[in-house]
């Protein structure tokens, strides 16, 4: 298990076709019957839909700022129990990570935390002999990160690309695959990235398909294969991440059933961004995990007990979650009841007063409302108060991404102190309500699960 054959897809810059090549790869692999597990490095959300769609399988995020470098190897070997072959797209470019804090959180850290070869997606569009500087730099820039190929995309013609494999000859990195700048597949984007796989199921299927058949035309799937097979196994002697407690006094099997709260998850098209692990973890502690819709179910799931509503883009369909009024109020009453409620970043507008001026649930005294500005970074927080999700003083890593401001009228103490980049205070606990811009992984401190669901079972 530990030596699943293994890729981290990286290049020097993001717009160089890291996703469509990975996302590709996975599908083609996928089609010659190989068990392939998806992963994406960072945070991101929409990446892994479409790997999902490629494999089968859920797409799961390797980010060593959010779970800490010593949990990329189980939580990796977590997600491709029982495949063939594991397939990591990377994030920015190779060496990229979060700022000033050196190769944290980069495609390069994660692949030496792998011990996996990387193959280089390289834009060769407007070079021919500079391609062969260009990646002897980034395969000589260190050492313990081992490039074992390189994909050129958008070449010209067969002249361009017999002059890159040439140029290429001396740096020593073999040529694994040469796509045409015509063949390029186009994935709709807006202003937070691709449009995600929930909203445009049929196009998404359709836009994999078309990645599968570029790469498969374009790169020598066998011997990407064989350098997968090269990786050995994953240093460190890593155990799989479990979602279980080994403590037996917290584990799920210890409570009867009439004693698993039913914790009802917000998804659909307006609330795609959320870390599999999550369910896992909330199933794990003894909960009953229901998923519902916003945008079309007007009751939540019999028996809720607990609420979590993730990331997405309600201001998409500002319009159709203000119209499902009877959700709206459901919502706004199990908060008021003190039920617990997590919220992040797209639930936290959703619990607003307002969105857009639009109504929403009204659990918050605030108004959220679009920028032009973009909000985006890793961030260093601590809780302020004891919540449904944390006693105060629980340090956690989070990600900041969005569009949107929220002003606050009075009555709820923050959520988190934030440390970086500059301190300040962010978000609302209020009753049983934790709501917050900030994105976690909760892999990184599993006892927020536990807490949450041992609240639904109090409350």
């Amino acid at each position: 298990m530990s030596s699943v054959p293994r890729l981290v897809i990286a290049a020097p810059s993001s717009g160089s076709g890291k996703t469509t090549v990975a996302t590709g790869l996975m599908a083609a692999f996928a089609a010659r019957g190989l068990a392939v597990s998806p992963h994406k490095v960072g945070p991101d959300y929409i990446d892994p839909g479409y790997h999902a769609l490629a494999t089968g399988r859920v797409g799961r995020n390797l980010d060593a700022y959010l779970c800490g470098p010593e949990l990329v190897a189980p939580l990796f070997l977590h997600g491709a129990h029982g495949c063939d072959l594991a397939v990591v797209e990377g994030v920015m470019g190779l060496y990229d990570g979060a700022a000033g804090e050196g190769e944290l959180a980069s495609t390069a850290q994660v692949a030496k935390l792998l011990r996996a070869p990387v193959v280089l997606v390289v834009d060769a569009s407007s070079q021919s002999r500079s391609v062969a500087a260009l990646v002897h730099g980034f395969a000589s820039w260190d050492p313990e990160v081992r490039v074992g190929g390189v994909i050129l995309n958008k070449v010209g013609s067969d002249r361009h690309e017999e002059l890159l494999r040439e140029a290429l000859d001396s740096a020593g990195v073999p040529v694994l695959g040469a796509l045409r700048r015509v063949q390029q597949v186009d994935t709709p984007s807006r202003h937070l990235g691709l449009v995600p796989v929930a909203e445009r199921q049929s196009a998404a299927v359709e836009t994999v398909e078309a990645m599968a058949a570029l790469v498969a035309r374009g790169c020598d799937l066998t011997a990407l294969e064989a350098l997968a097979r090269t990786a050995g196994p994953v240093p460190g002697g890593s155990a799989p991440w479990t979602p279980v407690p080994t403590r037996s006094a917290e584990r799920p099997d210890q409570h009867p059933a009439a004693a698993r709260p039913v914790v009802a998850v917000a998804g659909g098209q307006a609330f795609t961004f959320s870390y599999a692990e999550h369910t896992e973890l909330l199933a794990a502690a003894g909960a009953e995990v229901v998923a519902f819709d916003p945008l079309h179910d007007e009751q939540l799931p019999e028996g809720t007990a607990g609420l979590v509503i993730g990331g997405g883009f309600p201001e998409v369909y500002a319009g159709e979650l203000s119209a499902n009024e009877p959700l709206r109020k459901a919502i706004a009453g199990v908060a008021l009841s003190g039920a617990p409620v997590a919220a992040e970043c797209a639930g936290l507008l959703y619990l607003c007063r307002e969105l857009d001026g639009r109504p929403m649930c009204g659990v918050l005294d605030a108004t959220a409302r679009m920028t032009e500005r973009l909000t985006l970074g890793y961030r260093d927080a601590v809780a302020l108060g004891d919540s449904a999700l944390a006693v105060a003083g629980t340090r956690m890593r989070g990600h900041e991404f969005h569009r949107t401001v929220v002003e606050p009228g009075a009555g709820a103490a923050p959520a988190w102190g934030v440390r970086t980049p500059a301190r300040r205070v962010e978000g609302f606990v209020q009753q049983g309500v934790h709501a917050s811009y900030l994105h976690t992984h909760w892999a990184s401190e599993p006892g927020v699960a536990r807490r949450f669901v041992e609240r639904c079972r109090t409350s």
